[in-house]
């Protein structure tokens, strides 16, 4: 899976969760932009460590600050 499939998915999973319906771009911030609260995050980091058959460890996800961030993290992950 390319770096632009794992996007997509990515996209895929986030949708019901931008609940103000943000044109999420790779700038996108979690916190400011999608108003994630820490409930949220991890609901979300659930989802994308279930379909990616990945872990997401808590330092790599307080790196995380916007969702290019994490489409790399995710893509370096699943090519580990």
């Amino acid at each position: 899976m390319d770096r632009a499939e794992t996007d997509a998915k990515i996209r895929e999973i986030a949708e019901p969760f931008n609940k103000k319906g943000v044109t999420i771009t790779e700038d996108t911030s979690f916190q400011n932009d999608l108003e994630f609260d820490s409930l949220t995050v991890m609901d979300f980091v659930a989802e994308i460590e279930d379909e990616f058959d990945i872990i997401i460890s808590m330092n790599q996800q307080a790196e995380i600050e916007t969702y290019g961030q994490l489409v790399d993290a995710v893509h370096k992950l699943r090519s580990a």
